[in-house]
């Protein structure tokens, strides 16, 4: 990840907050470093929405206006996941469905031409929502995790604030709260 990125961030209620951390709990006491203890800050559970070098104070505006105009919908967290990529990752992806596909295109027609260095993995059509779980394990570290968590229990995240993350002291600069 670049180390001065910013990330939009979409945050859960309380429910699914206390559910995934509940989730970072039983890979702590199975003894594999969860988000909650291996951040360098502290995490909330949350889906990324986009990654990028620098999110103007303009386009923030224009971000915030979208969300207050958009029906954010529920993110149903449902299969216990990793990514084909050299550092090990447990994640729980969320069901893809078409608000939630509407949602992240309408966000990302803001940001079209006005993020500098916009990570691939977060643009339209190459996207996975996820909350991550666990970062740069090793694969045994990997597959007690997964069997500390299987079976996954879905967990229906209802949106209670967005906002951008400054990825390096975690600060948040929030762009919406739902009333």
């Amino acid at each position: 990840m670049n180390s001065m990125a910013q990330a939009l961030e979409f945050f859960f209620d309380g429910e699914a907050d206390t559910a995934v951390r509940a989730m970072w709990q039983r890979l702590e006491r199975a003894g594999v470093p969860s988000l909650a203890t291996r951040s360098h800050r502290r995490h909330r559970p949350h889906v990324t929405f986009a990654l990028g070098g620098a999110f103007t104070r303009p386009t923030r505006a224009d971000l915030a206006a979208e969300l207050h105009l958009l029906a954010l919908p529920s993110i149903w967290l449902y299969t216990l996941g990793t990514f084909p990529t050299t550092e090990n990752n447990l994640v729980l992806t969320a069901v893809v469905d078409t608000e939630l596909l509407a949602v992240h295109s309408a966000v990302h027609d803001v940001l079209a031409k006005k993020v500098r260095n916009p990570s691939a993995y977060y643009l339209p059509g190459s996207w996975v929502p996820h909350c991550a779980l666990a970062q740069e394990i090793d694969t045994p570290t990997l597959a007690a995790g997964l069997a500390a968590l299987h079976p996954v229990e879905p967990i229906r995240a209802k949106v209670d604030e967005v906002g951008i993350t400054d990825t390096v002291t975690g600060e948040v600069d929030v762009l919406f709260t739902r009333a």
